[in-house]
């Protein structure tokens, strides 16, 4: 146990203060692990490897089809279509609610960050033809968006807890969905009336509306001239293409027979891998081919997909190393027993762990894959929907109270134009509210799973 606490100390210090990179954080980690547990030196760094590649090869490949499904959405005026037509059809008092289904939508397939950029000239725009604050719109959007990464795969976050503690994907992935609506309707739209209160900002002048031909077509003078948009339908059924083969596969392995047709086709289909390997193709079709794309301009996309997340699919990586030395050096052994004998809730404790490297760190990633780590050896007593839930308890923790060492404050801040303490009483309140609600709604669901 001592040296467990030794090496995520050091992590924690390392990225909070010494500002060092989370690949690098979590190598130095691994390492005082192990030689703290007196692990060999051949041992230990046998030991990194071998969780370093098979995380690479569980998730690395997913992140990187997310990337190059999200790149796509949005270099075909796909995010755009979803975010027109949803926001065209609300009134005024169902802006904040529109808004919150924007950002969930735009969310479920894209980072964070690249979600945050799509849909901020949208949140201006809306707040000034609406006259309604820029918190009361855009703290619904910054929920969905924010509640999809930590709870909903194929998000980094989730997807790493998945593979760390041997997760169904489906289950999960129906789980997470069910306890991410209520979670963001009381983070997204209910709480934005009491944060428009707190913080009363105009919305700024940094977007201008984009004007479109009668048939709703960007107009000649737009960048991408001479594209179609994809519909609204052909946009929405492709994004749910994935979660639906997925949750298509949870509800076969559940319901149909072992070795049925339907089973084995619905198991194949659902596959993580191939799931999201279908969505990239069919999105190259319907967000590529489908709105005037050339096949050089379709490979130019895909190759502008891949450098925005190299980054995070190493820090993962990185943190499965970490959660290999944790077990290999029996140190996940260890906390197992010491949860057995602390009565504590193995949900409760994973979302308290999350939530302590995250506040220390100001990652969700980091956050998410630590914890995952520590708690991998109680999943042995677990069942499957118990195991799905801890992942969920875990992705709950990640969300909690962003604040200045996490960089995801910064770019809000920054985009709406607020103060360090107006960032806080808005953007960080709304992240714990998220990650409290989330919680309890786990414990909820533990109850009956």
């Amino acid at each position: 146990m001592p040296a467990a606490l030794i090496g995520i100390a050091l992590i924690v210090v390392l990225i909070s203060w010494v500002k060092l990179h989370p690949v690098l954080s979590l190598t130095a980690g691994a390492a005082t692990v192990g030689l703290a547990a007196g692990m060999p030196v051949a041992k230990m760094i046998d030991s990194y490897t071998k969780g370093f590649g098979s995380t690479a090869a569980g998730v690395g490949l997913l992140i990187a089809l997310g990337a190059m499904f999200g790149r796509l959405l949005a270099d075909s005026g796909g995010a755009d279509e979803i975010v027109d037509t949803i926001v065209g059809k609300a009134s005024p008092r169902a802006l904040p609610w529109a808004m919150a289904l924007v950002g969930a939508l735009i969310g479920l397939p894209m980072f964070f960050e690249i979600g945050l950029v799509l849909v901020m000239p949208v949140v201006f725009l809306v707040a000034r033809r609406s006259g309604l604050s820029l918190i009361q719109v855009g703290i619904p959007a910054l929920a969905g968006l924010s509640v999809m990464h930590g709870l909903v795969p194929p998000h980094p976050g989730p997807l790493v807890a998945v593979d760390a503690l041997k997760a169904d994907l489906g289950i999960t992935l129906g789980l997470g969905v069910l306890i991410a609506v209520p979670t963001l309707v009381l983070s997204g739209p209910l709480f934005a009336k009491v944060a428009a209160r707190w913080v009363d900002i105009p919305a700024p002048d940094l977007f201008e509306a984009r004007d479109a031909d009668a048939d709703g077509q960007p107009d000649a003078d737009e960048p991408g001239t001479g594209r179609r948009r994809p519909t609204f339908a052909v946009t929405l059924a492709t994004v749910l293409l994935p979660v639906v083969l997925m949750m298509g596969k949870a509800l076969a392995d559940i319901f149909a027979d072992e070795g049925t047709g339907v089973r084995t086709v619905l198991d194949f289909f659902g596959t993580p891998l191939v799931a999201l390997f279908l969505a990239v193709i069919v999105a190259m079709l319907t967000f590529g081919a489908g709105t005037g794309m050339d096949r050089s301009e379709i490979a130019q996309t895909i190759e502008r997909s891949l450098p925005p997340v190299a980054g995070i699919i190493l820090i993962v990586a990185s943190g499965g190393g970490f959660k290999q030395i944790l077990v290999d050096s029996g140190m996940g052994d260890v906390v197992a027993d010491w949860v057995k004998d602390s009565g504590f809730s193995v949900l409760l404790l994973g979302w308290l762990v999350a939530v302590l490297i995250r506040v220390a760190t100001g990652s969700a990633t980091v956050a998410t894959v630590t914890a995952a780590g520590i708690l991998a050896p109680l999943t042995a007593t677990l069942s499957t929907g118990e195991t799905s839930l801890l992942v969920l308890a875990i992705g709950a923790g990640s969300l909690f109270f962003s604040h200045v060492n996490d960089a995801g404050f910064w770019l809000v801040k920054e985009f709406f134009g607020m103060s360090v303490g107006q960032t806080i009483k808005s953007w960080s309140v709304m992240e714990t509210l998220l990650s409290v609600c989330g919680l309890v709604f786990v414990l909820l669901l533990g109850l009956v799973v």
